[in-house]
């Protein structure tokens, strides 16, 4: 009988999962390793954070997705190193082996080494993150509401540092919530008070995006009342006051970081075969000095004449690197390999009701038709029927009620182990 080849996969974002789908049901031995249970819809993290949608409607648990499959198994684990000598993986509680390695772990918040930011601002980056950020708004306006004589600014500003889509997708979110939501949660509060504070280093939001794209953002921001700080660089927060390269401070107890990623680097390999914290592949993804380990997703840098800087760190080309490797995995021989070539298939952001903007490769467009188009995008990409249909009945409800059911406060408890 012949033996099949075993392939081990780091990591079920969007690169992993995409790889193991492709992989699933052929003639391979497929394991893939997380240190959570399931699979999270990244792009959708800050309606969490703002209440708008369940944890669980934009979270798949990976042996529900595999619970046909034939040949593809999960581990629930956290990776420590590779053995790359021995082609192991070493994790907390046991090790495998591989005939095939394939590192998709992605990304993490990066704070640029600031510790104080590390443990006083809040990341977006996983589910526990996105209910964090919820409990932690809700609780400010919890205690204002018991101690009316503290009322000091740090109380009423949100801050949000970073200009990319997550931050305007959550500074627009939060507006509406100041507008739509609080004033009847808490009816005998002012809330003129709230200050929503987006702090971006450029001088237009949405960077990455067109000139009209920018410009319109902006002026949507504005028109929700947002506070836009342009061409500031956050240097310290101390759980108190923002403070910011020019000098000016922000008093906030809720600060947001939005300002950046960095890869989720396994240890077991020489810095010369990382660039930026993202591991070195040709354009098979193949990791550079290795014949068996890949890379994919926003762990990947891969040079090419079109992206001489590595590509851009977007759902979009995880998904099909992962999807490229995939095939080439299947194919008889390496002579019949096809090379990545990314694809950019365009961006979008949402800043609040009937406000978007989608920068497409043929046309670009603003308003309530982009707002259409990219609740309609969001939705096609979520996993299962079930999901779409969640989703879809929350932002109906919301978007005729301009409320939602979801602001829980719930936090892990405490397990009191004093024997009685």
């Amino acid at each position: 009988m012949e033996t099949r080849e075993k392939i081990i996969i780091i990591g079920g974002g969007f690169a992993g999962l995409q790889l193991a789908k492709t992989l699933n049901n052929k003639n391979k031995k497929v394991i893939v390793l997380d240190r959570v249970n399931h699979h999270m819809f990244q792009p959708l993290f800050y309606q969490v954070a703002c209440g708008r949608i369940e944890p669980s409607n934009i979270s798949f648990p990976f042996r529900k997705i595999f619970q046909q499959s034939r040949n593809t198994q999960f581990r629930l684990t956290d990776v420590k190193s590779i053995d790359t000598a021995n082609n192991k993986v070493i994790t907390d509680g046991a090790e495998f082996t591989y005939d095939k390695l394939i590192i998709a772990t992605g990304c993490k918040t990066n704070f640029f080494g600031n510790k104080d930011l590390e443990s006083k601002a809040f990341g977006m980056k996983n589910t526990q993150e996105a209910i964090g950020i919820r409990n932690h708004v809700l609780m400010t306006f919890e205690k204002l509401i018991l101690e009316k004589s503290r009322s000091d600014d740090g109380n009423w500003n949100i801050v949000i540092v970073g200009s990319g889509p997550t931050g305007v997708e959550l500074a627009g979110a939060f507006s509406e919530m100041k507008k739509e939501i609080l004033p009847r949660d808490y009816p005998y509060m002012n809330f003129d008070q709230l200050q929503i504070i987006l702090v971006s280093s450029t001088e237009k939001p949405l960077a990455v995006m067109s000139p009209e794209a920018q410009e319109k953002s902006e002026k949507y921001l504005k028109e929700l009342g947002v506070k836009f700080l342009s061409g500031e660089i956050v240097t310290d927060y101390d759980g108190d006051k923002v403070y910011m390269k020019s000098g000016k401070e922000i008093p906030s107890n809720n600060v947001i970081w939005a300002a950046g990623v960095t890869g989720n680097v396994v240890d077991g390999f020489p810095s010369e075969n990382l660039v930026r914290n993202r591991y070195i592949v040709d354009r098979f993804n193949k990791v550079k000095g290795y014949e068996n380990i890949y890379a994919v997703g926003d762990i990947a840098y891969m040079e090419t004449p079109k992206y001489p800087q590595g590509h851009p760190q977007v759902a979009n080309v995880a998904i099909n690197q992962a999807k490229n490797l995939g095939k080439n995995f299947l194919r008889k021989s390496k002579n019949e390999w096809v090379e990545y070539e990314y694809k950019d298939q365009g961006s979008l952001a949402t800043i609040g009701k009937h406000r978007a903007v989608v920068d497409l490769p043929f046309i670009k467009f603003q308003g309530l038709f982009a707002w259409y188009f990219w609740m309609f995008l969001h939705l096609m990409l979520i996993l299962s029927v079930r999901n779409k249909l969640a989703i879809f009945f929350n932002w109906m409800w919301s978007y005729f009620n301009k409320d939602s059911s979801l602001r829980l406060i719930i936090s892990p408890s405490k397990k009191n182990n004093t024997q009685q």
